[in-house]
């Protein structure tokens, strides 16, 4: 039923002129599930309240209520079709009152984590791109037939959802950056291993891909009430810096379970790094930041280290959020292992020398829809030095791509013999000390070589283009003839 109502919304909103890309068809459909979520939320508690005896006061006023304005029901339980908006009505009490109205929820809210505020962040930058109010009704009826009341229900929502944000990033353009391959995130939480108690953070949060297989790697180790209280409130923290992606989050982790995210709508390149305090660091970092953009001079400043490079200043911002004895698993371009210029080996310097570079994935290409580069994973922990990086080079056996997707399988050799770090013919371990003090070039470099390319004769490649070349000549005489 769930991916049927998904299917249809898509079909409505593909009429929309305002909506052209999966980008635009995730934040239309993610606005108005964090609405009906939160009318979920709301009697829930009310329900809860009751069966205490005790008056819940609601976050909405009435009017604002989706039970009210999106889905009045008669005394059946059905819906009221006399009493819910339609057409150009709809429109304007979306795009006049309801929008608004939620709007000024940040000022009311008592801080940034509660749900309050997330509802006033939301709707500061989300936009209803849907004109027709006969298709927006359709749509919210559609969205009315959801139930976020269960743990099946929500796991199955956010499988459907995961989906689409997962077609996002096969759409292309900058759909892309907000995915990461899930088998790849499930494999670096493995090995950094995080445990209940241990608050894991994000600073390049997309859609939250990252704190939502984390959430599911530990609610099997929550046993008891008070470690899922922890797990909901104390655990994940993101921060992102793009309005979509931010909606996307929230909603993705509503979806997963937690019900009031801790991600917080901000640049995080504009904070200072001498700013940061002991109790603002994490024992976990997960993240796969942006690379190939470029940050402005002023942004630059806030770094010892200063580039212009985008991915190269979040790694240092993860060096300094971590706790001493913290572990971090951080996706980045490969060319970062051998850059010659002065950032690029002075952060290298900087990483083996105040955290210990145990591990580096090489992915293979393909593994980023779009991204047009070859990346690695470095694992490391902080508070002592490199002394031996053990390196796996992935090699799926196929070419990698949109209908050949990285699998959780293709990551179970590495993940096993990482444990150990065991020497194979696709890893190795590399001596700090052999590494070049003036350079610190940390290249992938295979010592089993992996397979040999025969190179043909230049005498055979030549040929080869007078036989082309010929064939080419024999179809051109056929086809002036006929003309």
């Amino acid at each position: 039923m769930f991916e049927q109502a998904f299917k249809n919304i898509d079909d409505i909103l593909w009429k929309e002129d305002g909506c052209t890309t999966e980008l635009d068809y995730t934040e239309q459909t993610s606005w108005l599930l964090f609405l009906k979520y939160l009318d979920g939320l709301e009697q829930d508690r009310a329900m809860a309240a009751r069966l205490d005896g005790k008056k819940y006061d609601y976050i909405l006023d009435k009017d604002y209520r989706w039970e009210v304005w999106a889905a009045p029901r008669g005394k059946d339980g059905k819906l009221d079709h006399n009493k819910a908006a339609t057409g150009k009505d709809l429109v304007e009490f979306v795009d006049g009152k309801l929008v608004p109205y939620l709007q000024k929820f940040t000022r009311r809210a008592t801080g940034p984590n509660t749900i309050e505020y997330k509802i006033g962040e939301i709707f500061a930058e989300i936009q209803n791109k849907i004109r027709s109010g006969y298709n927006l009704r359709e749509i919210i009826d559609h969205i009315d037939e959801l139930r976020f009341r269960s743990q099946t229900e929500k796991h199955e929502l956010s499988h459907l959802y995961e989906a689409k944000i997962k077609n996002m990033g096969n759409a292309g353009r900058n759909g892309g950056e907000y995915y990461t391959p899930r088998p790849l995130i499930r494999a670096m939480i493995q090995v950094t291993a995080p445990k209940v108690g241990e608050r894991i953070y994000d600073g390049a949060c997309g859609s939250a891909g990252f704190l939502c297989e984390a959430y599911d790697y530990l609610l099997p180790q929550a046993t008891s009430t008070s470690a899922r209280k922890v797990l909901q409130e104390k655990t994940f923290y993101g921060k992102e810096k793009k309005s979509l992606a931010y909606v996307i989050a929230i909603m993705n982790m509503i979806l997963h379970g937690i019900e009031a995210p801790n991600i917080i709508h901000t640049n995080t390149l504009a904070e200072n790094l001498a700013d940061i305090q002991d109790k603002d660091r994490y024992d976990i970092i997960l993240a796969n930041p942006p690379f190939g953009s470029k940050e402005r001079k002023e942004v630059q400043q806030n770094f010892p280290i200063r580039t212009g490079e985008t991915a190269f200043l979040f790694l240092q911002h993860f060096i300094r959020m971590m706790k001493a004895g913290g572990r971090g698993a951080v996706v980045i371009k490969n060319t970062f292992l051998s850059n010659t210029d002065n950032a690029s080996v002075s952060l290298r310097r900087e990483l083996l020398e105040s955290c210990n570079l145990h591990t580096v994935l090489d992915m293979p290409g393909g593994t980023f829809l779009g991204a047009g580069v070859k990346t690695v994973v470095l694992f490391f922990e902080k508070g002592s030095k490199t002394r031996k990086v053990w390196y796996y080079q992935l090699d799926p056996g196929r070419n990698m791509g949109k209908t050949n997707p990285l699998n959780d399988d293709d990551l179970a050799e590495f993940v096993k013999l990482q444990k150990k770090k065991e020497d194979s013919d696709k890893s190795w371990c590399v001596e700090v000390t052999a590494v070049d003090p003036s350079t610190f070039d940390l290249s992938v470099k295979n010592p089993s070589g992996g397979e040999v390319v025969k190179h043909r004769s230049p005498r055979l490649i030549l040929d080869e283009i007078s036989v082309l070349d010929e064939e080419s000549a024999g179809v051109l005489r056929k086809i002036k003839a006929l003309v």
